[in-house]
C-alpha cells in the first residue's frame, strides 16, 4: 500500500512504511489500542476493562476487554512478526479468562479504573443499553492477535482454529511516516473479517487517576456548583474521597473500612457529568442495610432530579443548579450516613 499527502502546490507527498519497533515498544501499541480500539474495530465497539492483566500462572494479557454483549475479548499486541509461541500464548489465556465469573470481572475492571462504579453499570452506560435488558457476562471469549506482521504459521494455524470453532481474529497493522515527520496507521484483518467482531486477579497496569484540581478543571459552570459544595461538605463531615481515572467515589469511613455513598463524573465521561448512587455498597457491607437503601431510594425519587441507572440512581447535571437541590441532596446523604453509623458494618 502506498500512501500520499497533497500540499498546498497538489504535489504528491509520499508517507514511507517503517518498521513499527525501530521506533516504538509493545507498550506503545497498547496505548493505542487502549485509548481508541475503535480506530483498530470500526464496526463494533470494545470497552478495556483490563491492562496487563495477571493470570492464574503468572503471564500477563496485553489487553482485556467486553463487547456489547458482554463477550471477553483478549487481545495479544506484537510490534513487528507475530512468533511461533504467540498461539500458544493465547490460548493460555483464554483457559484462564474463561472461567472468570462476573465478580472476578468486575474486580479486574475496577483494579483498572480505580473507581467504584460496578462493571455492568459501566457497561450499561458505555454501550448506550436502555431498558432491562440484562447482560450475561463471558458467555464467550473471542482471542485477537493484532501485529505488523501476521506470518504465515500463524494465519494457517488460526484458520484451522477458527474451522474448530475458535473465536480468533488476526489483524495486520501498517506504520507510515512522511517527510514532514506525520505519521499514520493502517490496519486490516487478516483472519476473521467475515464474522467481524468490534464488538486473586490483578492489572498490573492503571489509567492515570485525577485529583480534585483537575476534576472540578474538567467539569462545567452547573457542574462546578454541584461538586464544590460536595467537597465543601465531604470535607465538614469527615468523609474521603477516592480518585479514579475519571470522576472519584464519596465515602464514609466506619470501623477501619469505608461505605461508598455516591459516584461524581466530569462531562467526558462515558456517565456524562452526573453523580451516581452506589446502593450496592452499602447493601454490601451495612447491616440492616434494606431499611436504609429503602430510604435512600425513596427520597432520591422524590427529589425529581434522579431517575433510575439499573441498580442505581443518577443525577445527569446538565443544567443550571440552585443551591436548594444541592441542598436537598446533601442533606439526604446526611441521614444516610447518620443510619449507617447507627446500623454498623456486617
Amino acid at each position: 500500500m502506498r500512501l500520499f499527502t497533497i500540499n498546498n502546490e497538489g504535489k504528491l507527498i509520499p508517507f514511507k512504511e517503517h518498521t513499527f519497533k525501530e521506533e516504538n515498544n509493545e507498550f506503545d501499541l497498547e496505548n493505542l489500542l487502549e485509548k481508541k480500539p475503535e480506530y483498530f474495530f470500526e464496526d463494533g465497539e470494545i470497552m478495556i476493562i483490563g491492562r496487563q492483566v495477571q493470570t492464574n500462572l503468572g503471564s500477563l494479557i496485553d489487553l482485556l476487554g467486553l463487547d456489547k454483549n458482554g463477550n471477553t475479548i483478549i487481545i495479544e499486541l506484537k510490534r513487528d512478526k507475530t512468533p511461533r509461541e504467540t498461539l500458544a500464548q493465547l490460548l493460555e489465556y483464554a483457559s484462564f479468562v474463561e472461567n472468570l465469573d462476573y465478580e472476578l470481572l468486575n474486580e479486574i475492571f475496577q483494579e483498572y479504573v480505580g473507581e467504584e462504579i460496578s462493571l455492568d453499570n459501566y457497561h450499561q452506560e458505555y454501550f448506550k443499553i436502555t431498558g432491562d435488558a440484562n447482560v450475561s457476562f463471558n458467555k464467550n471469549t473471542k482471542l485477537v492477535i493484532v501485529a505488523q506482521d501476521i506470518t504465515n504459521n500463524i494465519k494457517q494455524t488460526a484458520l484451522y482454529l477458527r474451522k474448530k470453532g475458535v473465536d480468533i481474529y488476526c489483524i495486520e497493522f501498517k506504520w507510515f511516516q512522511n517527510n514532514a515527520l506525520e505519521k499514520m496507521i493502517t490496519c486490516d484483518f487478516i483472519i476473521g473479517e467475515e464474522s467481524y467482531i468490534k464488538g486473586e486477579v490483578k492489572s498490573k497496569t492503571q489509567l492515570p487517576k485525577v485529583n480534585e484540581i483537575t476534576f472540578l478543571e474538567s467539569v462545567d459552570e452547573n457542574g462546578k456548583e454541584v461538586f464544590e459544595r460536595i467537597f465543601k461538605f465531604a470535607e465538614s463531615n469527615g468523609l474521603s474521597c477516592r480518585w479514579g481515572s475519571k470522576g472519584f467515589s464519596l465515602n464514609l469511613p466506619i470501623e477501619s473500612s469505608f461505605v461508598g455513598l455516591c459516584l461524581g463524573y466530569p462531562p467526558e465521561s462515558v456517565f456524562k457529568q452526573s453523580i451516581y448512587s452506589v446502593i450496592e455498597q452499602i447493601d454490601k457491607k451495612v447491616n440492616d442495610a434494606e431499611t436504609i437503601i429503602d430510604y435512600f431510594k425513596k427520597e432520591l425519587i422524590k427529589t425529581q432530579f434522579f431517575e433510575p441507572a439499573g441498580s442505581n440512581y443518577k443525577w445527569i447535571i446538565d443544567k443550571p443548579v440552585d443551591n436548594t437541590t444541592i441542598s436537598t441532596f446533601l442533606d439526604i446523604l446526611t441521614e444516610v450516613i447518620s443510619q449507617i453509623k447507627q446500623k454498623g458494618l456486617k
